[in-house]
């Protein structure tokens, strides 16, 4: 079996994936200079291509799968294949039939930790009173609404998606006192740590009850920009929106009329929409109306995962996959290619 590391990975990455496969694995990843070690170009990746079995990696330079005609199975080193799909791999996988497995649940803790940072950046007013301090000033008059915290306390958070990360966000928020209401599409699977669980037919009712409000769901054909006007009104006015799942959940425009309205108090975001080549026009990689920039927003850019040992993580999550389908076990994480998750 040959398996091919799609970024410039260490003698002590290939040694790691070496020694978790069946003797007599190749293991190769591609040589030479690189801009980022975790990604490899097509003449870098080329000739080790048409004959591997296996790929593993965080990106896919487009040509490399259609070359690949041994290809067996892919283990994407992230938890959302939305890319694969865009690109056309999946669908490449349906019709020549190798495996595509994720390494979903790998950094659901991190991105639990920073969606609870989110949430109580924006109750707490986290900014303003950083920089309020760092001059030494004070407020004034006391418990004035301008600068009053919101607690989380006694409060109501609805959870759109429900999977590793929903839940590891959940058994955060209870940690906080919190009512949890979750949202997803088989509603009759159970949630731990979840006071309630309901269908996408009833997000409207949940939103209503929600004082804070975090999107944790995959982005599909039916969840794209479904969060839009209807949804941000269905909120309470004093509610916090947080997405930390993917930037095209939302739609961008009613998102920013409510945040610059005052109908929605706050919101934090990880992710940002993408307006790509031949879906939109002009193509655009960052917020167009600079939501980012705006005083109740809070964010970062695809930094939840950016934490201590979610590196090795993923590199062990991503090779359990490749030594479950060496061993002819079922895989763990293998992706439902007509899902898309």
């Amino acid at each position: 079996m040959k398996v091919l590391c799609l970024w410039h990975a260490t003698s002590g990455e290939i040694k790691y994936i070496e020694d978790a496969m069946p003797r007599g694995t190749e293991v190769v990843a591609p040589e030479g200079e690189y801009f980022s070690r975790f990604e490899g170009t097509y003449q870098q990746l080329k000739d080790h291509a048409v004959d591997a079995d296996a790929f593993i990696g965080w990106t896919l330079p487009q040509g490399i799968p259609e070359i690949a005609t041994k290809l067996k199975v892919l283990s994407w080193l992230h938890s959302g294949v939305d890319d694969l799909g865009q690109n056309g791999v999946l669908s490449l996988a349906k019709q020549r039939g190798f495996k595509v497995t994720n390494i979903r649940g790998a950094n659901a803790i991190a991105v639990a930790e920073q969606a609870m940072m989110f949430m109580l950046a924006l109750a707490k007013k986290t900014l303003l009173k950083h920089e309020v301090g760092r001059e030494m000033g004070a407020f004034f008059p006391l418990f004035g609404e301008e600068h009053r915290s919101a607690m989380l306390d006694g409060r109501t958070l609805g959870l759109i998606g429900v999977g590793s990360i929903g839940s590891q966000i959940a058994k955060r928020a209870k940690g906080f006192g919190m009512r949890v209401l979750g949202v997803r599409r088989n509603k009759e699977r159970p949630a731990e740590f979840v006071d309630s669980v309901h269908g996408m037919d009833e997000l409207h009712a949940v939103l209503g009850q929600s004082d804070y409000v975090i999107l944790a769901t995959p982005i599909t054909g039916e969840t794209d920009n479904f969060f839009g006007d209807a949804e941000l009104k269905a909120m309470k006015p004093t509610a916090f929106l947080v997405n930390i799942a993917r930037g095209n959940l939302i739609q961008e425009k009613p998102l920013y009329d409510a945040l610059k309205s005052g109908s929605l108090r706050g919101y934090g975001a990880d992710v940002w929409p993408v307006y790509e080549y031949g879906k939109t026009f002009p193509a655009n990689f960052t917020p167009r109306l600079n939501i980012q920039k705006l005083p109740n927003v809070v964010c970062s850019n695809d930094q939840s995962h950016d934490a201590d040992g979610q590196l090795e993580r993923y590199i062990e999550w991503g090779t359990e996959n490749l030594a479950e389908f060496a061993a002819d076990k079922p895989l763990t994480r293998q992706v439902n290619l007509d899902l898309g998750y």
